[in-house]
């Protein structure tokens, strides 16, 4: 059988003719040899994939009589069937399944351009896979005057692309099935019907072989016609293999390394690259002009399928004299029959997909936020909010407490006379910190989350870097004023004994936002904590205080009885006797500051440690609302860049190209 038009559906013109001789197809696209011109308004009901599927079924029910079902099909026809593209034992799905939920889990994180590569070998892929698993779709191409229409026609053993001096001579993709049901695919390739055509049947092995194969003539890639040269990279884009033709004058130019080659060098599993027109080299010339173009496919990163090795495959031929093309025609053969060409250029997609990506998901070193980076942070907020001066504040206050408590009468009230006299006397420690304090302590809130956002975002490509800095600033915004709040708070919940981890509660609800004052742009004040820590509850008294007051109070008495007692001697009222009433009042003189100082000594250590547990909660309570505003969002966006590694890794984990 010479070539015929494989008809796309609906495409019932040819079938309307009469029978042509049997030395080829008519001029207009007509039907093939003996072929009934009737049937051709009769076609069985539920479309077929072309018209030659069409014409056997019309053919079949003629043959057939009135009432009596059509023949079963024999369980032992090999003939090939149409069926959809399923992939088995192919860890293509879970590649495919992994990078779909990788863009997913990006769309927010990364720009369209960043993901157009993906979405566009998701959507081939996708339609790829609804069509015949039982056909491979191999393209031919090659720079003008290199023999692509020539080795398409000796493989199909017929004349069926143009060739000849003019150029350009392929001006649109031709195409040649070996057996029925590749509409679909040619359909995808927008190759029309008048452009589709069936090979000189031979009966051979090799042509038996071939079943499946779908050949695509392309046009010149380096045609002077702009549309010619897009044509060829959008059928590039979309068939299973591609077979590519050079000749010894143009086998090293610039731009099919470059343009093709190059970029599509992790494509070699499935590409052929045949040197041509070696009947016009002599001697032993064709073998070293092989040898270097197997130098420049390797300098281009293309693996050379040589010793059993996957890669791409290499030969010499000349479709003219036909001096390798039976060669070639058992590759192909073989390629065919294994059925997985569309699998593995499928797999080379999202191996160049996931290569082009991951400069925006590879990260350089372990990024995260370390327990160093976290103290760092905890460090720098509790500086701003005075966690230090306030526990110190406390600490003075305590020992001030049991001064007074604890202290002579007398020194109490001269301390209470030199306060009247100072300005501002009792109000002292109501005093605000100055301005440039209260700036102060908002750039230190600021410098502390650019700090921990910079050591969080070391070494993650740059979107995610930005989106984990632009989740600490949001959640920054509101922490100083937060933190002023939080003080007071703090301070008053430990000090009138009330238990202390309700503040790490409330730091954390303070930080979620919960009763803080809006954005009023007030600034934390610069030392709130030593304000607070001064003004608030009094400091729990310890159980000597009583017997420590209960002293004091008999030095006092026996120093106003010997007072009064050296009175009386004087005036007379009573007999005289110095010694005895001095004694007495100098021991209650002695006694009075004696008690004091073994007070203060006393109190050393518990003031100390009310100071420090006074710092603790004020420290702990910053570190709670900066890591419900701050630390939690970075957490959650590094954990968002891990899962999106994970699916990264789980698509190139199964890589078969090494990229």
């Amino acid at each position: 059988m010479t070539a015929v038009t494989d008809e796309g559906p609906g495409q019932s013109r040819g079938r309307a003719r009469a029978q042509e001789p049997a030395t080829g197809r008519s001029p207009d696209g007509g039907a093939a040899p003996g072929e009934d011109p009737g049937h051709g308004q009769d076609r069985p009901p539920g479309g077929w994939d072309d018209g030659l599927i069409a014409r056997r079924a019309a053919t079949a029910t003629d043959e057939t009589a009135p009432g009596e079902a059509p023949p079963a099909v024999p369980e032992d026809d090999v003939r090939p069937q149409v069926e959809a593209y399923v992939p088995s034992g192919s860890p293509l799905s879970p590649r495919l399944d992994a990078l779909r939920e990788l863009v997913g889990l990006s769309r927010a994180r990364l720009d369209r351009t960043a993901l157009a590569e993906a979405g566009r070998v998701l959507d081939e892929a996708a339609a790829r896979q609804r069509l015949s698993s039982r056909h491979t779709v191999v393209a031919i191409a090659g720079a003008s005057g290199s023999g692509k229409s020539t080795l398409f026609n000796s493989l199909a053993g017929a004349q069926i692309s143009e060739s000849g001096l003019r150029r350009p001579t392929t001006s649109a993709p031709l195409a040649c099935s070996w057996t029925d049901g590749a509409a679909g695919l040619l359909d995808r390739l927008a190759i029309p019907g008048r452009l589709r055509r069936r090979p000189q049947a031979g009966g051979t092995a090799a042509d038996e072989a071939l079943q499946g194969l779908v050949l695509v003539d392309l046009p010149d890639h380096d045609s002077a016609a702009a549309g010619h040269r897009d044509q060829v990279d959008r059928v590039l884009a979309l068939v299973d293999a591609v077979i590519w033709v050079v000749d010894p004058e143009k086998y090293a130019d610039a731009a099919l390394h470059e343009r093709y080659l190059r970029p599509l060098a992790g494509h070699a599993e499935v590409t052929f690259v045949v040197l041509n027109q070696i009947d016009r080299l002599p001697g032993e010339a064709a073998d070293q002009v092989l040898d270097d173009l197997r130098r420049l496919l390797d300098e281009d990163g293309m693996a050379l399928g040589e010793h059993g090795e996957p890669g791409a495959t290499v030969l010499s031929l000349s479709a003219l004299t036909g001096d390798g093309v039976g060669e070639l025609r058992e590759l192909l053969g073989r390629f065919v029959q294994d059925r997985t060409a569309a699998t593995r250029r499928l797999s080379a997609d999202v191996d160049a997909a996931a290569a082009r990506l991951r400069p925006v998901y590879v990260a350089e070193g372990r990024p995260g936020l370390g327990e160093g980076a976290r103290e760092e942070f905890t460090d720098r907020l509790a500086e701003a909010v005075g966690a230090a001066a306030a526990g110190q504040a406390a600490e003075r206050e305590w020992r001030r407490n049991a001064g007074r408590a604890c202290g002579t009468p007398w020194l109490r009230l001269w301390r209470w006379y030199e306060s009247t006299r100072q300005p501002g006397g009792l109000d002292r420690g109501a005093l605000t910190a100055p301005p440039e304090e209260h700036l102060t302590a908002r750039q230190r809130v600021e410098q502390a989350v650019r700090t921990v956002a910079d050591d969080a975002a070391d070494g993650l490509p740059g979107p995610w870097a930005q989106a984990v800095r632009e989740a600490a600033v949001h959640g920054a915004q509101g922490l100083p004023e937060a933190l002023d709040e939080l003080a007071g708070r703090a301070m008053g919940a430990g000090t009138d004994g009330r238990d202390t981890d309700t503040v790490t509660d409330a730091g954390a609800k303070t930080g979620a936002g919960t009763g803080v004052r809006g954005g009023n742009g007030t600034a934390v004040r610069g030392g709130a904590g030593q304000a607070h820590a001064g003004r608030g509850a009094k400091p729990p008294r310890p159980a000597w205080w009583p017997a420590a007051v209960l002293a004091q109070v008999a030095m006092t008495l026996l120093q106003i009885f010997g007072g009064l007692w050296l009175a009386g001697q004087i005036i007379g009222v009573l007999e005289p006797g110095l010694l005895t009433p001095a004694l007495v009042m100098l021991a209650g003189i002695i006694g009075g500051p004696l008690v004091e100082w073994s007070c203060a000594a006393a109190a050393r250590g518990p003031a100390r440690r009310y100071g420090q547990e006074a710092e603790r909660r004020l420290r702990e309570a910053a570190a709670a609302c900066g890591r419900a505003r701050v630390l939690d969002p970075v957490a959650a966006e590094l954990v968002r860049y891990r899962e999106v590694r994970e699916r990264f890794v789980a698509v190139t984990e199964f890589s078969t190209t090494g990229r």
